[in-house]
Order: structure tokens, then sequence, then C-alpha cells
């Protein structure tokens, strides 16, 4: 088990490097204006706009907490046993976060189609980031089963 979790967490970290670079998804309005932004095109935009609130948010939420969780899982991977429960505890509690950046994404895709001015493609970036929400959910599971199970 320990093993598929390692690969999936690898491909997992290589998807969510895709995922918050590559476009996430392609707006368009009226005929002429087309965007593409990637996560964190979107993070900057905010925070040269004055939105640092809302720019630290998506930071620490879509990126700094699932980073996180990949480094503690991959530790958990190869941690000596005395240090399992802990991090099974920590990890845990980031897991309870992990889908936020999903839902953030989704509410961006429907706020475009929605206002009838935009419409919203999806790109591959949304799909690595998804990606990688799901390899790491599996790899979470294998990694936290406990030895003889």
């Amino acid at each position: 088990m320990r093993l598929i979790a390692a690969i999936l967490i690898t491909a997992a970290v290589f998807c969510f490097a895709l995922g918050i670079t590559l476009p996430l998804l392609e707006v368009k309005r009226l005929v002429f204006f087309s965007e593409k932004p990637s996560l964190l095109h979107i993070i900057a935009g905010l925070w040269d706009t004055g939105d640092w609130l809302l720019a630290l948010a998506i930071a620490v939420f879509s990126i700094g907490l699932p980073a996180i969780k990949l480094v503690s899982i991959q530790y958990l991977i190869s941690a000596p046993a005395g240090k399992a429960a802990r991090l099974r505890a920590m990890i845990g509690t980031l897991s309870k976060w992990s889908m936020l950046d999903v839902l953030l994404v989704a509410l961006v895709i429907f706020a475009a189609k929605s206002s009838g001015l935009a419409t919203a493609l999806t790109l591959p970036g949304l799909w690595f980031f998804a990606g990688s929400v799901v390899m790491t959910a599996i790899a979470s599971l294998l990694a936290q089963a406990k030895p003889g199970r």
C-alpha cells in the first residue's frame, strides 16, 4: 500500500504543479475578448487590484494547504511508526479543507456562465488540479491505513 501511495503522491505533486501554472479556464466576453488565467495569475491579478485579503485566502487554501498536505503525506509514507499518529491527525485536519479549492474554481465557472455576458470553458489546468486533489485524497487514505490492514 505504501508503494501505491508513494506513486500516487508523486503523480499528485506533478499534477498540482501543472494545475496551478496552466490555464484553468477560458473566459470569453462578447466576441472579441478572451482570457485564460491560471491559478497563479488569478492570485496575482487580485493582489495587483488591491484585493489582498481575497488573494491571500485563495493562495492559502488553494496552494498553501494542498502543498503542505502533499508534503505531509509524503513524509507519512516514509515516517517511522512513532511519528505516524501525529501526522495522521494533521493530515486529517488538512483533508477537511481539501475540496475548498475545487469549490472555488466551480464558483468562478458558474459565475461566468450565469452572468450571460461571458462563457467559460475548462482547460487542462483545471483537470490537472482536480486530478491532483483526487490522487492526494486516495494517497492520504492509503498512507493513513495502519500497517497490517
